[in-house]
C-alpha cells in the first residue's frame, strides 16, 4: 500500500471491558501482592504487558475451529489437522503435542540432561534454564557480544557466538547432548537469529555429531526479520524461510501460546526415532496420549488454524511495525530501550534509566512497579530477579536489567499503545526518584513468579 500508516489487518468482532483504577487503589494492590506484579489480580490491571504468551486474541476462524474440535481420546481428527499444520512448516518426523512449551522442555531435558551435562543456547529463557538445571545439567548462554549491549544496532543480536560454541564443542563435546538456539532471543530483547548464523551452528554440530534443536516460540517473527534484514532474503515468502530454518535443525520445542496464536498448547518435535520413543513414554506418564498430549481437541484445532495465520505477510508486517511504533516513540522521548526493537516486545534498559539503583536492589523490578503504580500497566522484569540466583544459591547481577513490555497479539489498539507511551515517558522523567527493592521471601527455582518484595530502605 502507498500509505505510511500500517493498519491492523483485522476488525474487532467482540470486546471485553477494562476497569479503570486510581493510583491509591493500585498502591494498595501492590502492597497486597508483595510488590510482585505476577501476584496482582488481573482485573486490577489496565494494560497487561506482562507476557505475550497465551494472551492474544484468537481469530474468527480459530473460534470456528474450536467448535469443530473432536475430543476422542486417541486418533482424533483434530490431532491429524494439528499435525498437518505443524508439518507444513516444520516437517520433523515425530511431532509430540504438549499442554505448553515448558512441558516439552521438561520431557526433553529429563531424557537428555543430567549431572555433568552442559546445554548451550544463545540465551536460555526462564523455564528453559530451570528445566535444564532441574536435571543437574548446566545451562550455558553463548549469545554474541553485541547481544549484551542494549544500544548496539546489530541486526541479528540474537545470534549464537560460534567461536565460543566451537571452543566448547572442541573441549567438551562428550558432555553436550544438544545445542539449542532460541528464535527470537527473548531474554536478550526479542532479537532475531540470522540464517547465516544458524548455518554456522549447524556446521559445528555436524562436525561434532551433536543435534541442533530450536526453541521456536517466535519463529514467524524471526522469519520476518530475516526477510527484512538479511541479504538475499527480501523477496522470499515467510513460510519458505520458516521451512529453511526447520531444515537446519534436528528438532524443536514450541510454545503455541506465542506464534501459534493460541491460548494454550505446544509441542516437541524431532527426527530421531529412539529419542522420540523415550519422549513419548514420558509424555504418556505426564501429559496424555500421544495424539492429544494434555490438550483438548478444540485446542489442537485453534493451533492448527493459528499456524496458518501467523505466517501471513500482512499480519507480520502489522505485528512487527506496531511493536516498533512503541519502541520508536520511547526512543524519541529519551527512554533507553534495547535496539533494534524486537518483534514481540519493547525492552526498557532499567539499569541505564536507574543507574542509582544497584543490580542487587533490582532496578527492573523498581521500574515495573512504578509503571503499574503510575498508569496500571503491568510489565515484566527480565534481569537480576529472574536470572540473578545461581544454582548454588548465591546471587549475582544478571548481564542486563530490563523491563519487558510484551505486546499480546491482536489485542490492543494504537490508542492503548499511545497511553503506554505517555505513562512510560512520565515515569522516566521521575526515574531518579525511584528506589530499589529487596526480596523478603522467595523459592529457589523461578523465584520471580512468587517472590515477595519490600522497599530496600
Amino acid at each position: 500500500m502507498p500509505f505510511r500508516t500500517i493498519i491492523e489487518p483485522f476488525r474487532i468482532h467482540s470486546v471485553e471491558p477494562l476497569r479503570l483504577t486510581t493510583e491509591e487503589e493500585r498502591r494498595a494492590a501492590l502492597r497486597d501482592a508483595g510488590f510482585n506484579l505476577f501476584a496482582l489480580h488481573s482485573d486490577d490491571v489496565l494494560i497487561d504487558l506482562l507476557t505475550d504468551s497465551g494472551t492474544g486474541a484468537m481469530s474468527r476462524d480459530q473460534w470456528a475451529g474450536i467448535q469443530r474440535g473432536d475430543e476422542s481420546y486417541a486418533g482424533s481428527p483434530s490431532w491429524f489437522r494439528f499435525r498437518e499444520s505443524v508439518h507444513a512448516l516444520f516437517p520433523f518426523r515425530h511431532v509430540i503435542p504438549t499442554h505448553q512449551g515448558r512441558a516439552a522442555e521438561k520431557i526433553l531435558f529429563t531424557v537428555i540432561g543430567g549431572a555433568g551435562k552442559v546445554i548451550p543456547n544463545n540465551t536460555h529463557f526462564d523455564t528453559t534454564r530451570a528445566n535444564v538445571e532441574a536435571t543437574g545439567a548446566e545451562a550455558l548462554d553463548l549469545v554474541i557480544a553485541e547481544g549484551l549491549d542494549p544500544a548496539n544496532l546489530h541486526p541479528f543480536k540474537g545470534n549464537m557466538d560460534v567461536d565460543r560454541l566451537g571452543e566448547l564443542l572442541r573441549t567438551r563435546a562428550a558432555d553436550v547432548p544438544v545445542v539449542f538456539v532460541t528464535i527470537t532471543n527473548n531474554s536478550g530483547g526479542g532479537q532475531p537469529v540470522s540464517l547465516d548464523n544458524l548455518r554456522a551452528v549447524r556446521s559445528l554440530c555436524d562436525a561434532h555429531h551433536i543435534p541442533l534443536f530450536l526453541d521456536a516460540c517466535r519463529f514467524a517473527e524471526n522469519a520476518w526479520f530475516i526477510k527484512e534484514r538479511e541479504a538475499g532474503q527480501h523477496d522470499r515468502a515467510v513460510p519458505d524461510i520458516v521451512r529453511e530454518i526447520a531444515s537446519l535443525a534436528d528438532g524443536m520445542t514450541m510454545s503455541a501460546k506465542k506464534d501459534g496464536l493460541a491460548n494454550i498448547g505446544g509441542w516437541l518435535a524431532m527426527h530421531d526415532d529412539g529419542l522420540a520413543e523415550q519422549c513419548r513414554n514420558l509424555l504418556i506418564l505426564t501429559e496424555g496420549f500421544p495424539t492429544y498430549g494434555g490438550l483438548a481437541g478444540r485446542d489442537l484445532e485453534a493451533i492448527a488454524q493459528g499456524l496458518r495465520e501467523v505466517v501471513d505477510h500482512d499480519y507480520l508486517r502489522y505485528r512487527i511495525r506496531s511493536t516498533g511504533y512503541l519502541g520508536d516513540a520511547l526512543l524519541r522521548a529519551g527512554v533507553p530501550v534495547v535496539q533494534p526493537i524486537g518483534g514481540h516486545a519493547v525492552y526498557i534498559d532499567a539499569r541505564s534509566l536507574l543507574p542509582h539503583v544497584p543490580p542487587l536492589q533490582y532496578p527492573g523490578q523498581s521500574l515495573a512497579i512504578a509503571l503499574y503504580e503510575s498508569g496500571g500497566i503491568r510489565a515484566c522484569e527480565i534481569g537480576t530477579v529472574m536470572f540473578g540466583l545461581q544454582p548454588d544459591g548465591t546471587e549475582r547481577a544478571a548481564p542486563l536489567d530490563l523491563v519487558r513490555l510484551a505486546i499480546p497479539r491482536r489485542t490492543y489498539t494504537q490508542s492503548h499503545i499511545d497511553y503506554v507511551i505517555e505513562v512510560c515517558t512520565d515515569v522516566a522523567t521521575r526515574a531518579r526518584d525511584l528506589a530499589g527493592y529487596r526480596i523478603v521471601d522467595a523459592p529457589r527455582a523461578l523465584r520471580h513468579f512468587s517472590a515477595r518484595f519490600a522497599p530496600a530502605s
